[in-house]
């Protein structure tokens, strides 16, 4: 009798992560009117981040050319 258990448990941690539940919970809070701020800064948790890499890859790139 072969009694082999399939226990294939993965934890990749591909969750929707703390800035996707901001600007979820922005989202929700815009839609139900409880935040009056335009949709730039709604959605801001997701531009962000992206904006302050770019920075850094500039500073670097500047910084390494010298």
């Amino acid at each position: 009798m072969n009694n082999t258990t399939n226990n294939h448990t993965s934890n990749s941690g591909a969750g929707i992560g703390f800035l996707g539940l901001l600007t979820l919970l922005f989202i929700a809070l815009k839609l139900i009117g409880v935040i009056d701020w335009s949709w730039i800064w709604v959605l801001s948790p997701l531009w962000i981040p992206i904006v302050l890499l770019a920075i850094v890859i500039i500073v670097i790139a500047l910084i390494f050319k010298l």
